[in-house]
């Protein structure tokens, strides 16, 4: 396999990040995971406008091949063609350059490219639940993915200890936030509703766009801090990535109905707000 390293191609199997990397000291920055298919990147503005966000928090300038919708698409597409991936799941890191300590030497960042097999998955889940070991944490970068990694890690763990199929975080107080790698929506009385950005769940790419398809559709949509009641009220539920929109059938004991979803067929490619 092929990956790209500032913008280079290279052979994944020699290929070896150089010493110092802030990435790996610190934490110094976050990636994207973007789903080519079809002979196109999947919701390219909006992961190029949730990128330009994240630099901009963490005080770095995106390089020139991702800095707009139609340089990313670009670039990743022909990573996917050294590759001879029709569809790819593409995972894009960026970090800032340089050395130091916390004191960022630089805005200048490095970034990585690496391309696997993408084949959709959008079958319902059938067993989840509520996680008991890690909340959800608002911070000025949870909007984005990267930062808060090692709360998606300690979720995931806890959910294939659980023998769960999905897990469900909520923060501190109680309020529901995502699903452990998508966002979590659900619909009640024909109102489709999903944590706010405030619960501190990342701001999707495909949260986006449900919340534009919804609304193109003329369904009412709330946006709030919602408790655990609220949504075992719901008559249905899903979840949403960029790489798959899944039906919840249950969450702990309470049982959900299919949720319509003909609505998600509209505002696909629709550009980011800004």
């Amino acid at each position: 396999m092929h990956l790209l390293y500032n913008g280079a191609l290279q052979d994944s199997e020699s290929f070896g990040l150089k010493l110092p990397n802030r990435g790996l000291a610190f934490g110094d920055g976050f990636f994207e995971t973007l789903i080519f298919t079809e002979n196109r990147l999947r919701l390219a503005a909006d992961h190029c406008h949730r990128m330009q966000q994240a630099a901009a928090t963490l005080y770095l300038k995106l390089p020139e091949p991702l800095a707009t919708p139609e340089a990313l698409e670009s670039t990743l597409a022909g990573l996917a063609a050294a590759n001879a991936l029709p569809a790819a799941r593409l995972r894009l890191q960026l970090w800032r350059a340089g050395g130091g300590r916390y004191t960022p030497p630089t805005d200048a960042a490095e970034w990585l490219a690496t391309a696997e097999p993408f084949v959709a998955d959008d079958s319902p889940v059938a067993k989840a639940d509520f996680a008991l070991e890690t909340h959800a944490i608002h911070s000025p970068l949870s909007f984005c993915k990267g930062p808060q990694a090692w709360l998606y890690v300690r979720a995931a763990h806890e959910r294939q200890q659980r023998g769960l199929d999905e897990i469900i975080l909520c923060d501190a107080s109680g309020h529901v936030a995502e699903a452990g790698a998508a966002a979590i929506f659900w619909m009640k009385d024909g109102v489709l509703f999903t944590p706010s950005l405030a619960s501190g769940c990342v701001a999707g790419v495909r949260r986006a766009q449900v919340l534009r398809a919804a609304s193109a559709a003329g369904l009412e949509c709330h946006e709030g801090l919602f408790k655990q009641e609220v949504l075992l009220a719901a008559d249905a539920a899903f979840t949403a990535n960029v790489a798959s929109v899944r039906a919840v059938l249950a969450i702990g004991n309470t049982f959900f109905a299919q949720p319509a979803l003909a609505f998600l067929q509209q505002g696909d490619e629709q550009p980011a707000a800004n």
